[in-house]
């Protein structure tokens, strides 16, 4: 055998062993790709359920804003009625204390008169009218 064929079979064995290291690492790839292909498809199918359960959340939330919409537009309607009565109240209080000069008007104190009397014969019909019945 000359020092030629000798560095031969030296190179030969170290492709060998280049081809076999290669193998197993291909090998092993092949196992971890089929391991992720596995794990991908149970991962689209949990996420295909998640989908499916957020769009019928989505539809019941959407139905259910549907019939709270009404109430929403009345509590508006409402504190704009409320704010309105605030600000005829204020209007009210302006006037009367502007045209007062520290004694009541007369205007006033008739208007007072005529709802204390009302009051007054109103309370007393229904004090006879409870004693009858």
């Amino acid at each position: 055998m000359t020092p030629g064929d000798i560095a031969f079979l030296i190179i030969a064995a170290a492709v060998l062993l280049l081809v076999l290291f290669i193998g197993y690492f291909l090998i092993r790839l092949s196992h971890t790709l089929d391991s992720v292909t596995r794990d991908v498809k149970m991962l689209s199918k949990d996420a295909d359920d998640i989908l499916a359960n957020a769009n019928v959340m989505l539809t019941d939330v959407n139905g259910k804003l549907v019939t709270v919409d009404p109430l929403f537009h009345a509590v508006g309607d409402l504190g704009q009625s409320v704010s309105d009565v605030n600000t005829s109240a204020r209007n009210l209080q302006s006037r009367v204390s502007s045209r007062r000069s520290g004694k009541p008007s007369a205007s006033l104190i008739a208007t007072l008169t005529t709802l204390f009397v009302g009051l007054v014969k109103r309370n007393s019909k229904n004090k006879t009218t409870t004693k009858e019945g």
